[in-house]
């Protein structure tokens, strides 16, 4: 029974381990960028519209949406259009790859709203053979202020408030399209 104990005390730690390892800080991101690290692949995975409307890091190598908005499907509830996965959200990520060159085992970073889409896009990624795929902690908007005037307001942390370059502006080069460019 101890070993048993013991055994799953380590596999606890070894999956909180991971964990930790999958988020990185926008600042960190942003260095890696600065670098021009040959490795790192970051891509923002909003649909376009969120991006319209929210702004963009032209930091950012491309954009390949993890979710998409259905505008056919209306959630009265929640007073917004459905999102669905990107059902070619992998392979799209691949041809990102191939075409900067980078393997499989290049670091992936993703970036939106962390544990909204950054998070599980590299999850995804991860069990899809990416074993380096991350996420940007906080994401490209930050946290939603609990309190004052302002609550509901992402105005906390994230690549936004973080002083880092954006812009209320697309880069169409960069940007998710489905029109021939």
């Amino acid at each position: 029974m101890k070993k048993l104990l013991i055994a799953a005390a380590i596999g606890f730690a070894s999956l909180t381990a991971h964990a930790a390892d999958i988020g990185l800080s926008a600042a960190d991101t942003y260095a890696k960028i600065q670098k021009a690290e040959p490795n790192v692949l970051f891509i923002d995975v909003r649909d376009p519209i969120e991006i319209m409307f929210v702004g963009f890091s032209d930091a950012v190598h491309a954009n390949v949406p993890f979710m998409l908005v259905d505008r056919t499907q209306w959630n009265a509830e929640k007073g917004v259009f459905r999102l669905y996965r990107n059902p070619d959200f992998v392979n799209q990520v691949k041809l990102e790859l191939a075409r900067r060159g980078l393997s499989a085992d290049a670091e992936i970073i993703m970036c939106r709203s962390g544990s909204e889409r950054g998070e599980p896009s590299a999850a995804l990624l991860r069990e899809s053979g990416f074993p380096n795929a991350r996420y940007v902690i906080n994401g490209f908007q930050g946290d939603a202020i609990k309190d004052g005037p302002q609550a509901g307001f992402r105005l906390k942390n994230g690549w936004q408030n973080s002083g880092l370059p954006w812009s209320p502006r697309m880069n169409a080069d960069k940007i998710h399209r489905v029109d021939p460019r």
